[in-house]
């Protein structure tokens, strides 16, 4: 997969570690230094994944992350000093794919990147094609059409949808649910699988698609 790694952070020392560590490993990099920035950077450059920090002057990056989401599907990896639930609760609302707090092992955040990039390629290659009621997933593409109408997802939901949907009938922990579209790599916890699942419905319009079950977890109906 072409394309840089975008990141958006206003401190220039943190921008030269995360370059420095990204090109060591093979990645371009383009570096943003604003939310007005990085949106002027997708339109200029192709981007695989967004490395964006919260506390940005202007808009801040809850605000760049919803913007980013609403133009492309491209993984977006939050990278922040708020540590409190809500916080995180908030970025995977705004369409994050993954949640980083500040101070972080730069190794560790090189892994998570190259997590979320496998993940998006191994399923880019699969030929599998899953589908429920008028809901059709197709892995090699990522694509998500309802009643013929694509629907855009992030990484995590789509992960989320392809799990539920490679399951139909079976109720699946949250635990589970982790384990299958996170691969166990995000902390958040468990609250994290109920906000993908209310801005799967929402996304979808198929609210009845994804049922939860009481005090076991989720299940997928046709």
């Amino acid at each position: 997969m072409k394309g840089a790694i975008l990141i958006v952070e206003d401190e220039q020392a943190i921008a030269d570690l995360l370059r420095g560590y990204l090109r060591r490993e093979g990645f371009d990099v383009v570096w943003a230094a604003s939310g007005e920035q990085a949106l002027d950077e997708l339109g200029r450059h192709p981007v695989r994944l967004v490395v964006l920090d919260i506390g940005l002057p202007g808009i801040d990056g809850f605000e760049v992350c919803r913007r980013l989401r609403g133009r492309t599907a491209v993984p977006i990896l939050i990278l922040s000093a708020r540590e409190d639930e809500v916080d995180r609760v908030a970025g995977l609302e705004a369409g994050a794919d993954d949640y980083v707090v500040k101070p972080f092992s730069p190794r560790e955040l090189v892994a998570r990147v190259k997590a979320i990039l496998r993940r998006a390629r191994d399923g880019a290659v699969l030929e599998e094609t899953l589908s429920a009621g008028d809901v059709q997933l197709d892995r090699r593409s990522r694509g998500v059409s309802v009643g013929g109408e694509p629907v855009e997802l992030t990484g995590r939901e789509f992960e989320l949808l392809a799990a539920l949907m490679a399951h139909p009938g079976a109720v699946l922990s949250r635990e589970r649910l982790l384990e299958l579209a996170w691969q166990g790599e995000f902390p958040g916890g468990t609250r994290t699988v109920d906000v993908h699942v209310a801005q799967l419905r929402a996304k979808l319009g198929r609210p009845n698609l994804v049922q939860t079950v009481r005090g076991a977890g989720y299940k997928l109906t046709a």
